[in-house]
């Protein structure tokens, strides 16, 4: 299940996992760079959709600060692939068919869906520093207003 949570100042765990078009992105490749890391439930999903649209039409601001946006679900390629292409997402989307990653970042586990408790990717966002460690660590988070938040703990425009 649900591997112990993250939190500040944590090393975020490495990971290698395919993007919507089939290409591997390692995160230790992007040290010297800061990284939102995202964790969505599932491509195409009412909730997921209106999150990565708000990271989408947010992405200029993430850009200009140097700022590098990843989503990671346990859709499989080519329904990222779709999803990107639907939504027009402008950003790298990676698979975890496994949950490895999920596990590892602590987001695999039980939570509440219309009242009844299910197992499943826990929607969370991680703020990662040039050094690869855990600046901030959001767990249960709601897809609406989100993206703004995240800007506001980066000191972006709202």
């Amino acid at each position: 299940m649900t591997d112990a949570r993250l939190g500040q100042g944590d090393l975020a765990p490495d990971f290698t996992l395919d993007d919507q078009n089939g290409d591997s992105v390692t995160l230790s490749s992007l040290r010297g760079t800061k990284v939102v890391l995202y964790f969505y439930p599932e491509a195409m999903t009412p909730g997921c959709t209106t999150e990565a649209c708000d990271f989408r039409d947010s992405l200029n601001s993430f850009q200009s600060a140097g700022i590098r946006v990843l989503g990671v679900s346990k859709d499989e390629v080519d329904k990222l692939a779709r999803f990107a292409e639907r939504d027009r997402l402008n950003f790298t989307l990676l698979s975890d068919p496994d949950l490895a990653v999920q596990q590892q970042y602590g987001v695999w586990g039980e939570k509440s869906l219309y009242g009844k408790i299910v197992v499943g990717s826990i929607r969370s966002t991680f703020i990662i520093d040039e050094e690869g460690r855990i600046s901030r660590a959001m767990y249960n988070v709601k897809a609406t207003g989100h993206v703004a938040r995240v800007r506001r703990e980066l000191g972006l425009d709202a």
